[in-house]
């Protein structure tokens, strides 16, 4: 089961966040570097995705649309369903940010490989993902707006200030980011690790802000180690149900294995990189507790979506497939 090595960073600059938290002057500085680095974010994003490759994808509709029902309909119902567990399993702040998590895009990187260890259908996933992510920027601000913005004690309520705040931080970029991309998309392909890693760097700054002034606010003197045990019995029966609904749902609508698999992948996965930027904007101070159920349930996927990819790697092909493949080397 793989531990992914991104999320021990994450930790460790958690660990860093917790023994130096950005006080006074530091912390406006690394406040005013976080939103730079939001907004850079995203403008990778849109200078990234290729606007033909998106067009050619929606000739598999059917699967794009089961995909994005599980990610922004399916998950938030049953994040507003998790409501009934608190007090008793979860603390209004980790409430509000697991209902935050299930409002979250699809990942992209994990759901292709997990596809293709399976042998799915790795061009529906890398356009599922990509759909996912693209939607994610308009849906998961609305349905924040609706379902957070009465969410009561976290300190996490949506407001008209952190729409706006949405907007000028994470549309205005990605929007200028697909402008330019005619220009610059080139570059930005020929660099790709090299801004990956900028991405990354991005984020761990966005999560050592946030925690510190989590630190700062003392909020985590809210959390408990049974808190946290509760909270993780919660995401695993979440991950469980999602898995579950993404695969006997597929069969259901008569996809086939291939496009399962890609549905299976896609639909139960939460973007980690997308998640903890937007969390950044709409939780303020509060995002450290915010960012917790979703960085918990990014490793959980990650080791749980592992397992279930080797064993569906062993799985019979279906006829077609087999055939499809057998003529493969001939033809070569």
């Amino acid at each position: 089961m793989p531990v992914d090595p991104y999320i021990l960073l994450l930790l460790g600059t958690v660990g860093l966040a917790a023994l130096f938290p950005a006080r006074d002057t530091a912390a406006d500085v690394a406040s005013g570097a976080s939103t730079a680095a939001i907004a850079f974010l995203f403008f990778l994003y849109g200078a990234r995705l290729s606007t033909r490759e998106a067009l050619d994808g929606l000739k598999h509709w059917r699967l794009h649309v089961t995909v994005l029902a599980c990610t922004f309909v399916v998950f938030p119902v049953l994040g507003l369903a998790a409501r009934g567990l608190v007090p008793v399993f979860l603390t209004d702040p980790l409430y509000q940010g697991l209902l935050f998590l299930t409002l979250v895009p699809s990942t992209v990187q994990s759901s292709i490989a997990f596809t293709s260890m399976a042998r799915g259908n790795v061009p529906a996933a890398i356009c599922a993902g990509s759909f996912s992510s693209l939607v994610g920027i308009v849906a998961t601000p609305l349905l924040a707006a609706a379902l957070l913005g009465s969410g009561g004690g976290g300190g996490g309520g949506f407001s008209a200030d952190s729409l706006v705040e949405i907007v000028l931080q994470l549309l205005v970029p990605f929007l200028a980011g697909q402008l330019l991309r005619r220009w610059i998309g080139g570059f930005v392909t020929r660099h790709k690790k090299v801004l990956g890693l900028v991405d990354r760097g991005s984020i761990l700054l966005v999560v050592y802000t946030a925690f510190s002034e989590g630190m700062v606010q003392g909020i985590w003197h809210q959390v408990s180690a049974a808190r946290l045990g509760g909270l993780l019995v919660v995401e695993a029966v979440l991950l469980a149900v999602m898995l579950a609904l993404t695969w006997y749902g597929g069969r259901a609508l008569r996809f086939n294995r291939e496009d399962r698999i890609a549905i299976q992948f896609a639909g139960s996965k939460k973007s980690l990189a997308a998640g903890l930027p937007m969390a950044s904007v709409l939780f303020g101070a509060h995002a450290s507790l915010a960012v917790l159920p979703l960085m918990l349930f990014h490793q959980m996927q990650l080791m749980v979506c592992a397992i279930i990819a080797k064993r569906r790697a062993r799985d019979p092909l279906e006829p077609s497939r087999e055939r499809a493949e057998e003529r493969a080397p001939a033809a070569a």
